[in-house]
């Protein structure tokens, strides 16, 4: 399947300047998001994960997806002020701003291996930030998975320690 052909662009959006790559059709499509989950669970192993987290909002469906398939669990990594209970946060530049996300500082348990979902992977602030989280509870980021790649941001070098699995490079 041909996910390059599902894939919307809009440009100038959500600043001008920037080629906005929308995942929505593939979520909306069963077919897609099918394709989507086989391609991720042939490149890692049930025993590369013990939970999947997913980052906001895009890479919810998808670490839930894969979840499902590989009877885990799934977290969420959230924007600030977003989740209940006592959280940890951490701040970061994207390619059109500043952000903060946060996780419930109980969300996994020690060594817990942690495979990281999201739609894209840009200039990899998010990523960064999302895998520090993770560690910074006790976790042990085992890679990430992501459905396009935008290669000419080089967001790969921020996260180039881990393993790094995307199904559509641009």
């Amino acid at each position: 399947m041909n996910l390059q052909n599902i894939i919307t662009e809009y440009p100038d959006f959500p600043k001008k300047g920037i080629l906005f790559r929308d995942i929505s059709p593939i979520l909306k499509n069963p077919s897609a998001m099918t394709h989507c989950v086989d391609e991720f669970a042939k490149r890692y192993h049930i025993n590369d994960v013990d939970i999947f987290a997913g980052i906001e909002s895009r890479g919810f469906p998808i670490a839930c997806a894969m979840a499902l398939r590989y009877n885990k669990g799934m977290i969420m990594i959230r924007k600030q002020g977003k989740l209940p209970g006592v959280t940890v946060k951490r701040s970061y530049t994207i390619e059109y701003g500043k952000a903060t996300m946060e996780i419930q500082k109980n969300a996994i348990n020690k060594d817990q291996k942690v495979v990281i979902c999201d739609d894209l992977l840009a200039t990899g602030g998010t990523a960064k930030a999302a895998a520090e989280l993770i560690e910074r509870i006790g976790g042990a980021v085992t890679g990430f998975a992501f459905v396009v790649e935008l290669t000419e941001l080089n967001g790969i070098k921020k996260i180039s320690k881990y393993r790094t699995e995307s199904l559509v490079r641009y």
